[in-house]
This record gives C-alpha cells, structure tokens and sequence, in this order.
C-alpha cells in the first residue's frame, strides 16, 4: 500500500533527524530545559517514544506495550501505567521527571520505532480502513488517518528536539 510507505518513510526520516540530532549531545545538554514552560530534548523523546508505543500497541494491535512487556518503565524510574505517556503533564512535573541515561532512552526509542515500522509495513489495505476509538479528537478513525495524527506528533517532537539542539550546541541535525 502506497499510502501506508508513505507513513513509514515519514516516520523514519522523523526518528533518523532525532538520532542526528542528539548523537553528539551530552546528557545534561539532553536534560536541560531552556526556560520553565519547555521540555527537555530527553522529556520530548520520551514522550514521543511513549505515544507511538501506545499507538501501537494500545490503538492498533490491542496488546501490551513494550514500556510494560519490557520493564522499560523500571529502567525509566518510573510506574508501569501504560497511559501515561506524558500528556496533559504540569510544568511542575515535567520539571521534577528524572530522564533516564541517555543510552536507554535512545535503547528504548530506537525498540519501539522499529516494533512500530515493522508492524506498519505489513498492514493490509483492510487494516488500513478499520475504524478505531480515538479520544483526540474523540472519534472513531479509520486507521490510516490516525496514522496521520501519529506522524503529525512525531514531526511536530522531532522538530522541537532538532530545534533544541540547535538552541544548545548549534546546527549538526541534518545531513
């Protein structure tokens, strides 16, 4: 299926400018935030990590995600609650969230985008078309435009952490 190529090769060339883009960043540099009312580049590839793992498993697949089957919660510090993925957190505990190094974070960003690509690229043109719940906006999609909401999410994360570490180090995201 054309279109469902498409999503993949968005989503890939998303997730190599993100790698790009924090593969000479240190971890404090990873950590930092440039002001109260912003995320860390490490926040934002957690949460990003986090939505398309729920997408995944939660919206598509109807199966436990890899942040519960795996532990990567445990490795994070964090609950195992497969809901939470960051949303609608205040600044205060975006603030006091503790990022894990920097190579199980990328571990578990790279795990899930390949899980993801893998099962994305065997959808059929029926899986495609099969309406599924979604609670943003609250309807029920079919497949491939909620697959629209999850590239739209990637790209709008991916571009903020290329943008923070343009902010900290300097241009280096692209090739």
């Amino acid at each position: 299926m054309t279109a469902n190529r498409t999503t993949v090769a968005a989503l890939e060339r998303n997730w190599e400018m993100v790698e790009l883009a924090v593969a000479e960043v240190d971890e404090q540099t990873m950590n930092a935030r440039p002001n109260d009312n912003s995320n860390s580049m490490s926040w934002l590839i957690w949460h990003m990590t986090r939505v398309t793992d729920r997408f995944i498993y939660f919206r598509l697949k109807d199966e436990p995600q890899i942040w519960t089957v795996d532990a990567w919660y445990e490795k994070f510090n964090m609950g195992p609650d497969p809901q939470d993925f960051g949303m609608g957190w205040s600044n205060e505990q975006v603030a006091a969230w503790q990022a894990p190094p920097k190579d199980v974070l990328m571990e578990y960003f790279r795990v899930v985008n390949a899980a993801a690509a893998n099962y994305l690229s065997t959808m059929s043109d029926a899986d495609m078309e099969r309406k599924i719940e979604f609670t943003l906006p609250i309807a029920t999609l079919p497949v491939d435009e909620a697959l629209g909401i999850l590239v739209w999410d990637s790209i709008v994360h991916g571009g903020q952490v290329a943008f923070l570490r343009g902010y900290f180090r300097g241009i280096g995201w692209h090739r």
